[in-house]
């Protein structure tokens, strides 16, 4: 097996599929594909005929703007992409998109792009499998027993969340992840010395890695380094390859143009002749290297029909832990409401503690639930009680401590998710959602079904200020598409929104609780919190038929439009109060449930929310006004800020009236 030939090949595969496109990255994968020849055809461990199997090795290309290295791998492997679909790179509905997108093309692990996000996924994958192994695993029966690699980029290490993530690591002992991080000192503006000298060794080193240098190209030095890094298992490992980015263009090799553009087709021929390919044609690929990777899938084949043949003496051994294995991987949840506990109307509750008391019911129903907070458990009521933490070398445990490392937080959740085995959930104050934005974005892109439970969530956190106070929080989330933001109300709400969250599995969900307590709504005099998992309900009418005026809400402004409805009320005036947990769902319904809640005779329409007011128009509509929060807040007890913020029965009757 000639390994310079195959990586040659994926050279001119990646050339081709860049000049053909006219757009895209040659030089990452130019330069990589010396260490993606050694990993995919003498190490991973994988299955192109199930591309889902549990027991494979995870492949994750952080630096996923050389995606037509994967797309070529994926091609030779014989996941069925084919040589059409590599043509047809970066174009309308090709399965060979810019970027590797989850769910889209078989064999890739997670969306990437963004740089940094997929060490962080990398992290999570780790994680996940180190605690399903720790969980099932017995004496001569390793049933989980893979590894997570990942090709990085300077880009990569450049960006905050690599720091985060891999920091977390190290400190997990998470020794199954190896990274190889392709070193070729260039970016986009040139050499990476104009921003960036750190001794990425002495970091890693800093961080408890296992740190290997080797020349990128030496094929034999790309082995010994694999075969130590599996041979780790205390640290993860961090491979430093030196490599030349467009690796064997004559003139464009180490050079930043290289980077993000086409080599241009003269320079792709002359790139050919200089590494062996045929100038003239294009996609070549060599019968000796096609040879190659099919042979590469016989031992694979082995490699699962052996894995296959381990479960089932597995399941006769152990039969209960293999059904519960089985569970766990199915990603099916079994019916959790009487597991709900109960609230009395009578004692006002935060939503947060109702959302603990809640988590601790389901952690006793629901095995796979585990999760955490970046430093914020006990303001957070995210640890589940009884349950022992994740720590290194001790995998056994359900409660996760992020660090305060928000940013990786929501990439390890996005990692463990699509690993699989566990239902996950991460918490911290809504405000610093901001600091994992971009995580919470692509698993709503990816259909991630991970859950954020954000509290302190509005003005009301009171002395802390304007700094941790989320005012345009909601409305953020609330415009990334596939991204469900519940704001419960009360208890009972909160209970139902956990249920809603735990079955939503086409995405992920964001729980808004708050610091303060809140009165719990009497559910004999008013309808079951099960209508939250429509949206929108009609909580409260002061009259029958058409209503005169409509108060809509959400969270801890759902009991002040209760109590403004009554005084309201008091005048004559017909008042209903509609809770909107959560508008996406709500959007979703029929419409005739929707004109049912929120008819369009009734123009009178008043939005409660200590937030933005952005968004909300479009539920008020032309007639309607607002009582929301257009400006940051303030230090102050939390009672004075809603005298002085305008959050008072005597203000929304005002306003009201001005109707």
């Amino acid at each position: 097996m000639d390994l310079n030939l195959i990586a040659n090949t994926i050279r001119g595969l990646a050339m081709d599929g860049v000049q053909r496109a006219n757009s895209g990255h040659p030089g990452m994968p130019m330069g990589t594909a010396d260490f993606a020849s050694v990993l995919f055809l003498n190490v991973l461990k994988h299955c192109p005929s199930d591309p889902r199997w549990m027991d494979r090795d995870r492949y994750v290309q952080s630096a996923g703007h050389g995606s037509m290295l994967l797309y070529s791998l994926l091609h030779l492997s014989g996941y069925g992409l084919t040589l059409d679909e590599l043509k047809n790179f970066r174009q309308w509905e090709s399965r060979t998109p810019g970027h590797p997108e989850y769910g889209m093309t078989p064999g890739v692990e997670t969306s990437t792009g963004p740089l940094g996000q997929g060490c962080g996924n990398a992290v999570g994958m780790a994680l996940a499998e180190a605690m399903l192994a720790a969980k099932f695993n017995r004496e001569g029966f390793n049933i989980v027993d893979h590894r997570t690699y990942v090709i990085a980029g300077d880009g990569d290490l450049m960006e905050g969340i690599s720091h985060e993530a891999f920091s977390l690591a190290g400190h997990m002992g998470l020794h199954k992840l190896i990274v190889f991080y392709d070193s070729n000192r260039i970016t986009i503006e040139g050499g990476t010395d104009l921003a960036y000298s750190d001794n990425v060794r002495k970091r890693f080193e800093g961080y408890n890695w296992n740190v290997l240098e080797i020349d990128g190209h030496d094929m034999a030095a790309i082995q010994s380094a694999l075969d130590a890094a599996r041979k780790e298992n205390q640290r993860p490992t961090l491979i430093i390859g030196h490599t030349h980015i467009a690796k064997g263009s004559p003139h464009l090799q180490d050079s930043s143009e290289s980077h993000g553009s086409p080599l241009g087709v003269e320079e792709v021929k002359a790139t050919k002749r200089a590494i062996g390919l045929p100038p003239d044609q294009e996609f070549w690929i060599p019968d000796d290297v096609k040879s190659a990777f099919a042979e590469r899938r016989q031992v694979l084949e082995a490699e699962r029909t052996r894995w296959n043949g381990l479960f089932a003496a597995y399941e006769k051994a152990h039969p209960e832990l293999a059904a519960e294995f089985k569970r766990h991987i199915s990603n099916e949840l079994p019916d959790l409401k009487g597991c709900i506990p109960s609230f009395d109307p009578a004692k006002p509750l935060a939503t947060r503690q109702a959302s603990g008391a809640v988590l601790q019911k389901l952690a006793a129903a629901l095995p796979q639930l585990v999760g955490g907070s970046a430093d914020l458990g006990p303001s957070n009521n995210t640890a589940l009680k009884g349950f022992p933490s994740v720590s290194r070398g001790k995998y056994d445990g359900r409660n996760l401590h992020f660090g305060i490392r928000e940013h990786a937080m929501g990439a390890v959740m996005n990692g463990m998710a699509l690993h699989g085995g566990w239902v996950v959930y991460g918490g911290t104050f809504l405000v610093f959602a901001d600091y994992f934005k971009p995580s919470m974005r692509l698993a709503a892109m990816m259909d991630l079904p991970v859950i954020y439970v954000l509290t302190h969530d509005s003005i009301f956190l009171g002395e802390d200020g304007p700094t941790h106070q989320p005012v345009e929080q909601l409305a953020g989330l609330r415009s990334i598409p596939n991204m469900t933001v519940i704001r419960p109300a009360d208890a009972t709400e909160t209970a139902a929104a956990w249920l809603a969250a735990l079955g939503n599995r086409k995405g992920p969900t964001v729980l808004v609780l708050t610091r303060q307590a809140v009165p719990v709504i009497d559910r004999s005099k008013c309808p079951s919190a099960e209508s939250l998992g429509c949206g929108a309900y009609v909580l409260w009418q002061s009259g029958s038929g058409l209503p005169d005026i409509i108060l809509i809400a959400t969270g801890s402004e759902v009991a002040l439009a209760l109590d403004a409805a009554r005084e309201l009320a008091k005048d004559g005036a017909n008042v209903r109060v509609v809770s909107m947990p959560c508008a996406s769902v709500f959007d979703g319904q029929p419409a005739a449930y929707r004109e049912e809640v929120l008819p369009s005779a009734c123009a009178r329409r008043l939005v409660l929310e200590a937030a933005s007011s952005f968004g909300w128009h479009k539920y008020a509509g032309s007639r309607g006004g607002t009582v929301c929060l257009d400006r940051f807040g303030a230090s102050a007890p939390a009672k004075v800020l809603a005298q002085k913020l305008g959050f008072t029965v005597e203000n929304v009757v005002r306003a009201a009236k001005s109707m």
